[in-house]
């Protein structure tokens, strides 16, 4: 099977990082196929960014689909554009923050997450609201730490992230930790091993949901609000994106 693992925002390197934390999960003969849209912005990390990223997964998702892609992940932690791309796609469409959250409770009674910029919680937070997890996540923290950073060993990102779990597991009183960036999947093993705790990278979490899906043969419902989009022209810089 293949699966489009789409990086919403542009930066080349986190493709590839989040390609690779991908790859590594993959049951043997399912292809990852990491790519990012042509335009948008460099991170994600507000509301503004949000819109673009979630214009980009549409356009990744249409060229996803005519290239026979079996399924496809959003890996950002705000689940862009998630609703639109189940509605143009055939196959299953996994938001990371959704996955990690389904895995999570799996796992633990309760759980944390652990997040970039404070800015951001709320975004997580209405996510927990919408999927129906507020009986489970007991808290959202911010780092601080900018999306970018995570490439950089300067920012101590991983140290900074472990020190925000370890206070996220105290005083939330919660029993897992989800990681809430896929820019974080490659420091997913380091923090379980030093927190003793169930950590879930999202990434990992949709990937092996979405084989489980394609391998059982169920994919999104076209009947309601996920059916095919209706034809019709856009105008201006959305004209590419027109359904009909």
């Amino acid at each position: 099977m293949k699966i489009r693992v789409i990086n919403p925002n542009t930066s080349a390197s986190m493709t590839a990082k989040i390609g690779a934390a991908a790859r590594a999960v993959a049951a043997p003969g399912t292809v990852i196929e990491a790519v990012n849209p042509s335009f948008g912005a460099a991170s994600i990390e507000d509301h503004l960014d949000d819109v673009w990223a979630a214009a980009g997964v549409a356009e990744q998702v249409r060229t996803g689909q005519a290239e026979g892609a079996d399924a496809f992940v959003i890996a950002c932690f705000g689940d862009p554009g998630l609703h639109a791309a189940r509605e143009i796609a055939t196959g299953p469409v996994i938001g990371i923050a959704e996955a990690a959250f389904h895995a999570a409770t799996l796992l633990a009674t309760g759980f944390s997450v652990v997040t970039t910029l404070t800015r951001t919680c709320v975004i997580a937070e209405h996510l927990v609201l919408q999927y129906g997890f507020e009986r489970r996540c007991r808290g959202i923290h911010g780092t601080d730490i900018a999306v970018l950073d995570l490439e950089d060993p300067a920012s101590m990102a991983f140290e900074r992230i472990l020190a925000a779990s370890k206070q996220a597991l105290e005083q939330d009183r919660s029993e897992a930790i989800v990681l809430g960036c896929a820019g974080m999947a490659d420091l997913c093993h380091a923090l379980q091993d030093r927190l003793g705790v169930p950590v879930i990278d999202g990434v990992g979490a949709a990937v092996k949901f979405a084989e489980s899906l394609v391998s059982l043969k169920l994919a999104t419902s076209k009947i309601g609000d996920y059916a095919a989009p209706l034809a019709k022209s856009y105008a201006g810089l959305a004209g590419p994106f027109s359904p009909g």
